[in-house]
């Protein structure tokens, strides 16, 4: 039976044109729509598999992947890029739109440490809605700030080798957990209750409490299913972490190695832990580059669990505390979700690179 429809465009692609789209699938500063696009063509590039099964691996409708097939087939890396959409005739010309970004990254006014819409607008005699427009447009925000810190790591790339590895290519034979501790979670109470959400109002509390204790709360997030296993002490203490480690020691199976993920707490490294993994020979311990916790999956556990239960709970005491975080975690473990890591060492280490030589290039 002959085939029906619009003949299917061959997508071959040069070595320059591969690495390309790879980079826009998966640069963080590519918009989603080009990103999504990229994918569609270097699915079609991969091999035989017919629209419908490339949409379906891409979550999208089939009519989708033909239309970006044509369009590359066509035109190649220029079609996959959004055309200028009609409008109405620009009044401010180039020379000033470059000025405006210009400064905005380059300088600064006398009183302040960043430029505000209307000062630069004043600036230059255009209002403050079309430097907004500006900013928008290349995506300027001078009033945010990041924050980052190169780690000074000697073991830095060794290290993140190791955990990424751990993550994407765990052992046979072994389970992989992500230890850490939350310290001082603090049994607060608020003097007066919250008062409850409301159409078009949210719930309210007041910014006086009293505080009831702590406690410190021990957490081994399983890489593979998201389980966790937790002991809530008094204190951190290197004999509080032992103890727990005893108890992961009794709750996974006999015949698997264990490979925990740290931090580089002190704690974690005493002459009482070092003894304590001479006798536990099936232990490993694989510790997060300095200043490098972001790499501990349980970091992100801890995020949740702050978010959705403790920052707006309310406790007259520690006990009340605990049993409502060990009530959360039983139901979390009901119905675990892992946490899935998905990049890779070499993509780490690429964007490390980049902030070492913008480093550089500042002097």
């Amino acid at each position: 039976m002959a085939r029906r429809g619009r003949p299917t465009v061959e997508i071959i692609l040069s070595a320059e044109e591969r690495s390309t789209l790879e980079r826009w699938a998966r640069r963080d500063s590519s918009s989603q729509a080009l990103a999504f696009r990229s994918n569609i063509v270097l699915a079609c590039a991969a091999g035989d598999a017919t629209h419908a099964e490339i949409a379906a691996e891409l979550g999208c409708n089939p009519v989708t992947v033909g239309k970006w097939r044509q369009r590359f087939g066509a035109a190649r890396l220029d079609g996959l890029v959004d055309a200028p959409r009609p409008g109405a005739a620009r009044t401010i010309g180039d020379d000033v739109i470059k000025a405006i970004v210009v400064e905005t990254l380059e300088s600064a006014p006398e009183d302040a440490t960043h430029w505000s819409t209307r000062s630069l607008a004043k600036r230059h005699g255009i209002s403050h809605t079309t430097v907004r427009e500006i900013w928008r447009a290349f995506g300027l925000k001078p009033w945010r700030e990041d924050s980052f810190k190169v780690s000074p790591d000697p073991d830095l790339v060794e290290k993140i080798r190791d955990l990424v590895g751990l993550y994407m290519s765990p052992p046979v034979a072994a389970a992989v957990f992500a230890v850490d501790e939350k310290p001082q979670i603090e049994a607060i109470n608020r003097i007066v209750p919250t008062l409850p959400m409301l159409p078009t109002t949210p719930a309210r509390a007041t910014h006086d409490y009293e505080r009831n204790g702590t406690c410190d709360l021990f957490a081994a997030l399983e890489v593979a299913t998201g389980t966790v296993i937790t002991d809530i002490r008094k204190s951190h203490t290197s004999g509080d972490f032992v103890a727990f480690l005893n108890k992961l020691n009794r709750e996974v199976p006999a015949e698997l190695d264990v490979h925990a993920i740290l931090d580089n707490l002190a704690t974690h490294k005493t002459p009482l832990v070092h003894r304590w993994l001479l006798r536990h020979r099936r232990f490993h311990f694989h510790f997060t580059p300095t200043y490098g916790s972001w790499m501990n999956l349980v970091e992100r556990w801890f995020s949740a669990l702050t978010t959705k239960k403790l920052k707006r709970s309310a406790h007259r005491n520690v006990k009340e505390l605990a049993a409502d975080i060990l009530a959360w975690v039983t139901t979390w473990n009901e119905n675990p979700r892992p946490f899935v890591w998905t990049k890779t060492a070499e993509q780490i280490l690429e964007r490390l690179a980049g902030y070492c030589a913008a480093i550089n290039a500042d002097g």
